[in-house]
């Protein structure tokens, strides 16, 4: 099976890739730019569904499979904060290092430090019936990054019962418990559904 996946982000692409050929047995994941469409929706919903079907339904033509994920981190304590503006948290202009030293900010002198990383995968079918799946994974942010692996967050964000940061997990390690590898386990469980 091919699929399309509605996102530029080449380290999304990456780590979805290997999941969904795992789990799926896609065989290749078309980005929107291999399919020349290089510009990207203006993400303005107020929710991870809402933001993953806006995606997915920008690139979606009929016969295509496709689907589109929306992610990001939830801190209990920030009420839930940064949640969809995960990727521009310390601004439109932000990268990775510059949204962690704002959380670090945000969270001194603040004692609950739980958080869960959400993600939410639209899929759109060839037929055009849509559904979204939400995976999530619980743990706490550290007081400084520990690992050079992931993106994101992830050197921030502990697992407890991994007793490692996501970015000090193997892709395979972090496969496995991740809200993204949560979410795509749950979407090969509807789809089996919708496809028999």
């Amino acid at each position: 099976m091919e699929a399309v996946i509605a996102t530029h982000n080449k380290n999304k692409v990456t780590e979805m890739e290997g999941i969904l050929r795992e789990i799926l047995g896609v065989s290749h994941l078309y980005t929107p730019g291999e399919l020349g469409i290089n510009e990207e929706p203006e993400e303005n919903g107020k929710t991870f569904e809402e933001n993953a079907l806006l995606k997915a339904r920008f690139v979606w033509k009929p016969g295509r499979f496709t689907i589109a994920d929306d992610s990001g981190l939830c801190v209990n304590a920030l009420g839930g904060a940064p949640g969809v503006f995960s990727a521009r948290y310390a601004g439109e202009t932000s990268d990775s290092e510059k949204n962690n030293q704002k959380l670090l900010i945000e969270l001194e002198n603040i004692s609950d430090r739980s958080a869960r990383f959400v993600c939410v995968i639209a899929c759109k079918l060839p037929d055009g019936a849509e559904f979204t799946v939400r995976g999530e994974a619980n743990g706490v942010i550290l007081n400084e990054p520990r690992g050079k692996r992931g993106f994101g967050y992830d050197p921030l964000f502990y697992f407890p019962s991994e007793g490692k940061t996501f970015a000090e997990m193997t892709s395979e390690e972090k496969n496995a418990f991740s809200h993204r590898g949560n979410a795509l386990r749950l979407l090969k469980i509807e789809l089996s559904g919708r496809l028999n």
